[in-house]
């Protein structure tokens, strides 16, 4: 039996839920930020897709799981 299957539907993102995961420098951040993360030397950000800072943690699979809990998919920017 031979039927169509579309595989475009099914690897399709929702590019409304797509997040961007990438480090930055403690250094680079404002020093109010800065000043609450002693020690630390990057921390990794979770943004959307216009550029808006969602989240800030300190480890990369911490931002993956954030990100998933909340229904986005994150992706990996460098």
């Amino acid at each position: 039996m031979h039927s169509e299957y579309n595989f475009d539907e099914d690897l399709s993102v929702d590019t409304d839920r797509m997040v961007y995961v990438k480090s930055v420098l403690v250094s680079d951040l404002p020093s109010e930020v800065q000043n609450q993360v002693d020690g630390v030397k990057k921390l990794f950000a979770v943004h959307d897709a216009d550029g808006k800072q969602l989240a800030l943690v300190g480890d990369r699979r911490l931002a993956f799981a954030l990100a998933r809990q909340h229904d986005y998919s994150p992706q990996p920017l460098h």
